[in-house]
């Protein structure tokens, strides 16, 4: 990773890359099966993140190759008495709910638009114009997004704690 942001910064571009993130111990029972599902407000914090071009929760997209009977979680009891599922494939979260398991997101950040090289573009009436930025910027967000990560993870987390409070 660093030779490739390297490599980028040295021409003058940018680069962009996924975040993984998880969230451990995260309790079952937070979140809500059709309009504050706990992984579509993951989601959409992350989406509030600038640079971020996609979220994914559990198997994502890697899900789509695999048939109901590869991919789905069955609950079964653990040898100390808890439950749990044997693969997490999603990411902890099932109908909208927190199954108990991690929590697993990955967020993709786009290449930075800020580059050190002459492009080409239009002003808004139309007229033919080159950016030349001058000044420092970074050629990956990645490095500054992953406290920004965590904390939108741990907001969108706390908020699902109160609610689930509450509703008791």
């Amino acid at each position: 990773m660093i030779e490739r942001v390297e490599a980028a910064r040295k021409a003058g571009d940018s680069v962009g890359g996924v975040v993984r993130a998880v969230a451990r111990n995260v309790p079952a029972g937070w979140g809500s099966p059709v309009f504050d599902k706990l992984e579509a407000d993951l989601a959409k914090a992350m989406m509030s993140i600038p640079a971020v071009k996609g979220v994914e929760n559990g198997s994502g997209f890697a899900g789509t190759r695999m048939t109901g009977s590869e991919h789905n979680d069955l609950f079964y009891k653990r040898p100390d008495g808890t439950i749990g599922t044997r693969t997490n494939r999603s990411g902890g979260v099932q109908g909208g709910i927190s199954n108990g398991e991690p929590v697993t997101l990955r967020i993709a950040f786009k290449p930075t638009a800020t580059i050190m090289q002459a492009q080409e573009t239009v002003d808004r009436d139309g007229n033919i114009v080159t950016l030349e930025p001058k000044g420092r910027h970074d050629p990956c967000v990645l490095p500054r997004a992953v406290p920004i990560v965590e904390a939108m993870f741990a907001l969108t987390l706390a908020d699902h704690f109160l609610r689930h409070r509450a509703l008791r």
